[in-house]
């Protein structure tokens, strides 16, 4: 961002707020009047059925603006919570309009990230409906690792990557015992490791082939 583009943030926001980790952010169904943007840690977003089932919608890594979608339509549609302690970046959500109205730049930053939450959600549908479950955990692993390396959190082709095989169970519609033997598979090919809450990837672009992905360009995301 310009100073200037910086500036606008420091007055648009309000404070920062810290959480552990298990911690609920914001709750589905809630009509919250603070806006985040991660500053530091991982979270994920979910959607819980009346029968406890749980639905991962996607994780959370730093520069992720959150909250978005109840400055919009008056209430979340899911939950966020953080997987480690996290830092959060706190907005108000009643000077949303005034922001847009006075900082276009940094409106269409916020449009932009919607579209691509959007574009990801869609790849997310054709994963669960179309990839069998080892072109699903590739396309999983790619992703998030694609994001970590525009994120500069990839190091010696490993990240951190703090979640449970069952957050990704239930991410990709699959049994744990699923997701465990499909790891191993990947593993026992020198494909990818996830140990110890680090994910270690050693051919981007084979498991990108298995994840039938043709694009494994990450566009520079605007941060909030």
């Amino acid at each position: 961002m310009t100073r200037e583009e910086v500036i606008v943030m420091q007055k648009f926001k309000v404070g920062e707020l810290v959480v552990d980790a298990g911690a609920p952010i914001l709750m589905e169904g809630s009509n919250s009047p603070q806006l985040f943007t991660a500053l530091h840690g991982m979270g994920l977003r979910h959607k819980t059925l009346e029968n406890g089932k749980r639905q991962v919608v996607n994780l959370i890594l730093p520069g992720d603006f959150i909250g978005l979608q109840a400055a919009m339509m008056g209430e979340m549609g899911h939950s966020v919570e953080a997987t480690t302690k996290m830092t959060l970046c706190v907005f108000d959500r009643s000077s949303m309009w005034n922001f847009f109205k006075d900082n276009p730049k940094r409106a269409y930053a916020i449009t932009w990230l919607a579209a691509v939450e959007e574009h990801f959600l869609g790849g997310a549908l054709a994963t669960l409906g179309q990839r069998d479950a080892l072109q699903s955990v590739a396309w999983a692993l790619t992703k998030v690792y694609q994001r970590g390396e525009a994120l500069g959190l990839v190091s010696n082709q490993q990240m951190p990557f703090p979640y449970r095989q069952q957050d990704l169970a239930d991410a990709l519609g699959l049994s744990l015992v699923h997701t465990n033997k499909t790891l191993a598979s990947l593993k026992g090919r020198q494909l990818a490791h996830w140990s110890d809450g680090v994910l270690s990837i050693s051919d981007i672009q084979a498991l990108a082939d298995i994840a039938l992905l043709d694009d494994i360009d990450v566009p520079e995301r605007p941060i909030m």
